[in-house]
């Protein structure tokens, strides 16, 4: 035997392309919070993973082999979903009074897959959240209206001078104020509390031109023209539809109301694979330098009479930051007194999926 050093030689096993989907599949079917069941072309259940099994409070044993008619009778819209034709979208009724979306679609070597998620505690929170808005409505903008109501009465009680009409003239500018202010603090303290936020994908372009719409009628009655400008096509996001719209919304009325007549209200959305971006810029009373670090503040309204002659709350633009925040962007104004401002806000673009082939090559 020689004296030189043998190198060792040692076997690696190597999973292949395929093994390692397969691999990664499975940890995705066992580990998902999802229920996932699936049935073979002949309609007999094949797979369920332990979050379906529990969903449905049935011992995996009761379902695997047997025909969805055998074992889910007893749910209706279960049912539905293994033997409707097409992807199929059914509120699902669970065990222990929980509710689920169901969500099915027939795979092309027909294998039928339904995948159950569980909304019990959205529906909760939804519920919760009316329930906070009626009783803010009930306490506190019924008495708001009424204050309002007899502001309007006194006035046909016989005539009032000079400085009466200008005080009621204040309560109905206040009691104005009060009910946006209500609305505001109602959306500000249920995001700010870290409700969950929806995220789905979302189509920036949607959302502005329904914003746009929900205020021609102001923008109408203040004689000013919007105008929007968006890039073809843009970036992908992911998030809350409802509330990035209270966003844009909020933005945009303020650039409404601050507006002088007769001027235009411009809009522009663009981006690119990693960001999207929204402006909004008007031609109105603008913001005094000092005060820029400071409308994004809770509350926080310009000492500029201009300003205070406009009902608001000071919530607007807090709001409007906080979902922007919460959906990992960031808003900033820019802006000159007496000529307008610009709003712009920038939120994170989804990242397309690198090809497998240029993955492998790092």
């Amino acid at each position: 035997m020689s004296g030189k050093h043998q190198p060792t030689i040692t076997a690696e096993t190597t999973a292949s392309p395929v093994e390692a989907l397969m691999l990664a599949y499975d940890f995705i079917f066992r580990s998902s919070s999802d229920g996932i069941l699936l049935a073979n072309h002949a309609k007999i259940i094949e797979q369920v993973n332990p979050a379906g099994a529990a969903m449905l409070s049935m011992p995996v044993e009761e379902l695997i082999g047997k025909k969805p008619e055998q074992c889910l009778r007893h749910n209706p819209a279960l049912l539905n979903l293994f033997t409707r034709p097409g992807d199929q979208t059914l509120d699902v009724r669970l065990p222990k009074r929980r509710l689920a979306v169901g969500v099915a679609s027939t795979l092309g070597n027909g294998e039928r897959v339904v995948i159950l998620h569980d909304v019990t505690e959205k529906q909760d929170l939804d519920s919760r959240r009316e329930t906070l808005a009626h009783t803010i409505a009930h306490d506190l903008r019924n008495p708001i209206a009424a204050i309002g109501g007899y502001a309007d009465l006194v006035g046909k009680f016989g005539d009032l001078n000079e400085q009466q009409v200008k005080f009621l003239g204040r309560i109905r500018q206040t009691t104005a104020k009060l009910h946006e202010v209500v609305e505001s603090l109602v959306n500000l303290a249920w995001i700010e509390a870290g409700m969950p936020l929806a995220h789905r994908p979302i189509e920036l372009g949607t959302i502005i031109n329904k914003a746009v719409h929900q205020l021609t009628g102001l923008a109408v009655a203040h004689k000013v023209t919007i105008a929007i400008s968006l890039q073809d096509p843009l970036p992908p996001l992911m998030g809350d539809p409802e509330r990035l719209q209270l966003a844009v919304y909020n933005v945009l009325h303020n650039a409404i109301v601050y507006s002088h007549p007769e001027q235009t209200i411009a809009i522009h959305a663009w981006g690119d694979v990693h960001e999207a971006y929204c402006s909004v810029a008007d031609r109105g009373i603008g913001i005094a330098d000092e005060e820029l670090a400071l409308i994004f503040d809770r509350m926080y309204r310009s000492k500029d009479e201009q300003v205070r002659d406009i009902p608001g709350g000071g919530l607007g633009l807090t709001v409007t930051r906080t979902i922007i925040t919460r959906h990992g962007g960031d808003i900033w104004a820019s802006s000159n007194l007496g000529v307008g401002s610009t709003f712009t806000f920038v939120l994170p673009a989804v990242q397309p999926e690198m090809p497998h082939h240029a993955a492998s090559q790092d």
